[in-house]
């Protein structure tokens, strides 16, 4: 039997600034997931820390434990991989005053 794998699109050239977060995506039927974060333009001060987030109803979230820096140039790349989170995900962070990323973040899952 092959595995089942997705590739979901869950923000394309938004602009990240203050405290931010991705779209939620619905996930449990995965047995594990690859978030990846790419800075499309230069980002502008500091990058910040960010972090895997889940919940169990997509409206309430806690931190998972994986945490990761933001892309510093543009076209970096930042990655967090996961496993056993239940059912909804997404990722957070919290940028200095004047400070922003656009990015595009994409969600890998298999099952």
């Amino acid at each position: 039997m092959l595995p089942e794998n997705i590739t979901a699109v869950i923000a394309r050239n938004e602009r990240w600034t203050g405290e931010a977060a991705c779209e939620p995506y619905e996930a449990g039927w995965a047995r594990e997931a690859v978030f990846f974060v790419r800075a499309i333009n230069p980002p502008i001060g500091p990058a910040p820390m960010a972090w895997v987030e889940i919940s169990p109803d997509g409206m309430r979230w806690i931190r998972e434990g994986a945490e990761f820096r933001m892309p510093s140039e543009r076209d970096g790349i930042a990655c967090a991989r996961i496993a056993h989170f239940g059912n909804w995900l997404r990722v957070a962070t919290k940028f200095e005053d004047g400070a922003e990323c656009t990015v595009l973040v994409t969600l890998h899952l298999k099952a």
